[in-house]
């Protein structure tokens, strides 16, 4: 699977909710999309992405979905 894909997935997701006036819930919006239609294997590595590059090329909104939502999207990942 290619991460790079997945990074530009998760960025346009969040370009989409940027503009929401309250950022955590424009970051909640941003995980609950994720988590309701990436495959398990997909939210995986876009969670060990965010790990490995916590300088990484997503966008704010993104790494504050990845991390603060974490552990509903870590649901059936194994």
């Amino acid at each position: 699977m290619n991460v790079l894909h997945l990074v530009k997935m998760a960025n346009d997701i969040g370009a989409f909710f940027e503009s929401d006036p309250d950022p955590s819930k424009g970051a909640k919006a941003v995980a609950d999309l994720i988590r309701n239609f990436w495959d398990p294997r997909m939210r995986r590595e876009i969670l060990h992405y965010v790990d490995r590059e916590p300088q990484s090329n997503l966008k704010d909104i993104v790494v504050r979905a990845l991390t603060n939502h974490r552990q509903e999207l870590s649901v059936g990942i194994h």
